[in-house]
């Protein structure tokens, strides 16, 4: 009953992240997020009663079939949702919260070096742009939104948003955004806001010059 629980509101995910989803049909036959968390929820079942070898059969063929790659050991919540999803690779020891978001090419990866607990946990609505790495046993809060291509290797407190490489950090100490806004898309760019800031302070020196000349 739980496993049914958790695959509805995964599909529901679908439907409330993606305006292309029209029926559930079409989600069951074309979504290929879809088909790679349906299998992780039989892998890790499978996993979690320490049956051997057959986990990792299911997480190889689903690999192959759909271009996303999670290892059976890795926990995800409910309302999981990948979009597209082509090149995604979640680790063994990766941890989700609840009503995440990954879109292509995203990695929740180790560094190589250690060993235990080496992938990264996310907590719930996070949301991680197309193309971002998240790399090492690290915490990423609630809330979370990590745009496309950056490589976050720290920790990241809740409600920030993380941009470029290596990932820079910016805070923002409001309620949570609403699933509508949840994309990789609306973030900041801090180095282009410092450079407004600086430009800001030169026409505000450039007065001043001005003002005492005269």
């Amino acid at each position: 009953m739980k496993k049914v629980t958790q695959i509805a509101q995964d599909l529901q995910a679908v439907f409330e992240r993606d305006p292309a989803a029209t029926s559930r049909l079409e989600v069951f036959l074309t979504y290929s997020g879809f088909h790679a968390l349906l299998a992780y929820r039989v892998s890790h079942w499978l996993w979690d009663r320490h049956i051997p070898l057959f986990p990792r059969l299911i997480s190889q063929l689903t690999r192959w079939l759909t271009g996303v790659e999670i290892h059976p050991g890795a926990t995800i919540g409910v309302g999981f949702f990948i979009d597209h999803g082509m090149g995604v690779v979640i680790g063994e020891t990766t941890e989700i919260g609840d009503y995440v978001t990954l879109f292509q090419g995203v990695t929740l990866g180790g560094t190589g070096k250690e060993r235990g607990k080496r992938h990264p946990t996310l907590g719930s609505h996070v949301v991680v742009g197309a193309g971002a790495k998240v790399l090492g046993g690290i915490r990423i809060g609630d809330n979370v939104k990590v745009g496309a291509n950056a490589v976050v290797l720290r920790s990241v407190p809740p409600n920030s948003t993380v941009v470029g490489n290596p990932g820079r950090i910016v805070k923002y100490d409001g309620e949570r955004l609403p699933e509508a806004t949840m994309d990789h898309t609306n973030i900041p760019d801090p180095i282009a806001e410092r450079f407004d800031a600086m430009e800001q302070e030169l026409i505000a020196l450039r007065k001043k010059v001005e003002q005492t000349e005269r």
